[in-house]
């Protein structure tokens, strides 16, 4: 027994000192991170920058844990714009770094305006007089579309150019619920507000089939010109090679013949490209910087001057967080109010820039953050910039800002309002034998469940749909007073419909074309200030934010990218059935998503 407590005790302390030293060098580690973090970063010279296009790009991208690339799990699949277009910049600026190479062709972008905010600042780049080259296994269609901004493309001797045009089919679920019994009750005001569609019809209406074309064909045409400048041939050459692509493009060779490539290449061969393009050795290395170095070059801000608050409001517009496996960013209508609350409570923020990336949502939450937007505004000058959607809801937060500015490829408008309540009354009762029966002590007292359950709700439907033109008349009156128009003039243009910002432009729903940096140009102007310098919100979290990040968070990133892979095209319906069942039952959203690769 003696020599058991012995060994024992010997054990424990062991253990102590194990955990005392882990401990030490954990604290070593951690000032060596701090330390490395703040010393100034020097790009060596003859430098590239090297772009990977086979991720995710949207409006913005958290910030890893210096842990997690030493532990594997630093997420290199998704890049914020933001970032991109301040890394390019930078490399722009840095004397050292002599070009950009973009790397790969499989990256996917939240909407064709992100791609094209993306294109437009590589554009920038080459004003500069330096280079650009490309080099992919296979691009698909947007990932082309950024690289054709390139001095030279390459593809692989076995590669792939997915072109062929935009385009795409919607899932009508109708069928499904008609044999397990379900229906969907639409109420609605908008003759394209098709968002309610998918659950409603077997088909596309004709109403929908007409602003789809309409802005895709937009969208379309301005890929085409961007694309016809950079390849040197006619935007009429590349539109016949979207139509005729599955019987032109029988082998690699035939993209350099239609001039879509400037060679063809294996991996190696790019590498002495790029060494011409250097002026170095062929036995000699590349000097290649990642997104993450080139961001660290980055001067400091300068705060000189007045400062302008850039707040990002991106994503769906919502109540409350909705509980699901989905990791994508919101719009929490409580937490954004309370933010533009503070800004406007700021008397060093001169002037506000609203960044909207958004489909709409909740038109509760949007309303009340317009209400936030309109307080704000008797404060202090707004200027909204518009990203890849500013659509429905996200358009009713654009309306009360001084000046509008959107991409040309933005997505906007979508002015309307609807509902969707499910009757399960074939299914419950007549497949199941389940019956209602009870008491109330007034006449629609029982409203909720009758319009859920009874057969015959037509009276609870008809309350329904004049809360929903209850909602659009309000609507129409926020974009009225917000654009110095009447309400008739809105709902002209209204009815639902979406729009591209270049349509847009001439029926007064935007000011102007341009980018964020235009926007910034704007709310300084509006605010009479000389010097001036932006400042993003909310603030990126840092790395040891992240690092204390809830277990569930990460879990709910982790769920939600296994369901995408396991579930492939059934995952949006699925996810969008399950997001129904929390959100508020009066939606200004848009009906579909642009997501492309």
């Amino acid at each position: 027994m003696k020599e058991f407590f012995k060994y024992t005790l010997a054990t424990i302390c062991g253990i102590v000192i194990l955990m005392i030293i882990a401990g030490i060098m954990f604290m070593i580690s951690l000032a060596s991170m701090v330390a490395s973090d703040s010393a100034p970063a020097k790009a060596e010279e003859n430098s590239v920058f090297v772009i990977s296009l086979d991720g995710t790009v949207s409006e913005r991208a958290e910030e890893d844990t210096p842990f997690a690339e030493l532990l594997g799990q630093a997420d290199m699949s998704v890049m914020g714009l933001d970032d991109l277009i301040k890394a390019i910049r930078t490399a722009k600026e840095n004397e050292n770094i002599k070009g950009i190479y973009l790397e790969g062709g499989a990256s996917s972008f939240d909407s064709p305006a992100t791609a094209q905010q993306m294109r437009d600042a590589l554009k920038d780049f080459k004003t500069s007089g330096k280079w650009i080259i490309a080099y992919a296994d296979q691009y698909m269609q947007s990932s082309y579309y950024v690289a054709s901004v390139a001095d030279s493309i390459f593809i692989n001797q076995t590669g792939m150019i997915d072109f062929k045009g935009l385009g795409g089919k919607g899932y009508y679920l109708t069928g499904l619920y008609e044999k397990i019994g379900l229906k969907y009750q639409a109420t609605r005001v908008g003759k394209y507000k098709s968002a309610v569609e998918s659950v409603t019809r077997k088909d596309m209406s004709e109403n929908d089939r007409e602003q789809r074309e309409a802005f895709l064909q937009g969208i379309w045409q301005h890929w085409l010109a961007d694309m016809a400048e950079g390849r040197k041939v006619t935007a009429e050459q590349l539109n016949q090679l979207a139509d005729d692509s599955i019987m032109v493009f029988a082998s690699v060779d035939d993209y350099k013949a239609a001039k879509l490539v400037d060679g063809v290449m294996y991996p190696d061969d790019i590498k002495t490209v790029i060494k011409g393009k250097l002026g170095i050795d062929s036995d000699k290395t590349i000097n290649q910087l990642t997104l993450s170095e080139v961001l660290d070059l980055a001067e400091e801000e300068k705060t000189e001057g007045d400062k302008i608050a850039i707040y990002y409001a991106y994503g769906e517009i919502i109540d409350a967080p909705l509980s699901s496996f989905s990791s994508e960013h919101a719009i929490v209508g409580s937490t954004t109010v309370e933010d533009l609350n503070k800004l406007a409570a700021d008397d060093d923020v001169k002037a506000v820039v609203l960044r909207v990336n958004s489909p709409g949502g909740s038109a509760s939450a949007s309303e009340q953050i317009w209400h936030a937007l309109k307080q704000l505004k008797e404060k202090k000058p707004i200027v909204v910039s518009m990203g890849g959607y500013a659509a429905s809801g996200g358009y009713m937060i654009s309306a009360p800002a001084n000046y509008i500015v959107a991409e040309p490829t933005t997505v906007t408008g979508s002015i309307g309002i609807f509902a969707l309540i499910p009757n399960a009354s074939e299914l419950v009762t007549d497949k199941l034998g389940v019956t209602w029966d009870g008491v109330s002590t007034n006449k629609y007292g029982d409203y909720e469940t009758n319009l859920i359950f009874a057969k015959d709700n037509e009276t609870e439907i008809r309350y329904l749909q004049s809360y929903v033109d209850r909602g659009y008349d309000t609507f129409l009156g926020i974009v009225a007073d917000g654009r110095g128009m009447t309400k008739e003039q809105v709902n002209e243009i209204g009815q639902g419909r979406v729009w591209i910002a270049s349509d847009a432009l001439p029926i007064k729903l935007v000011d102007q074309l341009g980018s964020l940096d235009d926007a910034v140009k704007k709310a300084a102007e509006l605010a009479s200030l000389e010097k001036y310098y932006a400042v993003p919100y909310p603030a990126k979290a840092d790395w040891l934010e992240t690092l204390l990040a809830s277990t569930e968070e990460k879990k709910g990133s982790y769920l939600d990218e296994e369901m995408k892979e396991m579930l492939g095209e059934l995952y949006e319906p699925l996810m969008e059935m399950r997001k129904d069942r929390q959100r508020n039952r009066l939606q200004a959203r848009l009906p579909f998503s642009l997501s492309i690769k």
